[in-house]
This record gives C-alpha cells, structure tokens and sequence, in this order.
C-alpha cells in the first residue's frame, strides 16, 4: 500500500484527527495502566464538581490530567518501539524504558502534589 500524504487543508487535518482519535481509543482499551490513570481522572472530575473546585483549578487540573496521559502515551508507544526493534531483554533497551517510565512517575507525581493542593483544603 503506497502511502498518499493529503496536502488539502481541511481534509488531512480531519484525517490526522480521526488517526488520533483512533490512537486514544487503542490506549484507553489496550494499556491496563492508561485505563487505570482514564479512571482516575474521572473521580478527579467528579470530585471536582463536588467539592465545587474554581476555574482556575479547573484548568490546572485539567493540563495536569492530560500531562499525565500523554506522557503515559509517548511512554507506551517508545515500550512498544523498542520491544518491536529488540522483542528479547537487553539492558539499553531496558534502560531507555526505565526513562521513559521515569518521566511518567513525574508527571504523575506532579498530578498528585496538584490533586493534592485542590482537594485537601476542602476535605479538612
């Protein structure tokens, strides 16, 4: 299959929209750890209408829930990257994986200290 970029404006960008879409559906169904973090943005949210959380907070919340997905994409796709180039154990590709999952327990972390700022004040 040959591949055929769309140089129309509009057009190629519904399609790189619906490829990414499609992307976001596969990482929500296929990685236990995205439909782990999915769900806890989701009591994020409900715990944001809740506790009745500002505008403001709403926006951090907000970038933090999609710093902490996103990463996690990238984290998955460079994991199955590597395990397509070398699908045995090797300890630079293992290392190169520790990375990548090292940056996902920062933005993680970060969600967590945010989480953390919102809703303690109001449950205390």
């Amino acid at each position: 299959m040959k591949f055929e970029k769309d140089e129309t404006l509009f057009t190629g960008r519904l399609k790189s929209m619906g490829f990414a879409f499609r992307g976001a559906v596969k990482l929500i169904t296929t990685e236990h750890s995205v439909m782990v973090q999915s769900s806890l943005a989701v009591l994020m949210i409900i715990a944001g209408f809740y506790f009745g959380i500002s505008h403001e907070e709403w926006l951090v919340q907000t970038l933090a829930i999609g710093l902490v997905l996103g990463i996690e994409g990238l984290n998955t796709a460079v994991e199955k990257i590597a395990d397509f180039i070398h699908p045995n154990y090797h300890e630079r590709i293992g290392f190169i994986k520790d990375i990548a999952a090292g940056a996902v327990f920062f933005a993680a972390m970060t969600a967590i200290a945010i989480g953390c700022i919102i809703y303690i004040p109001r449950i205390f």
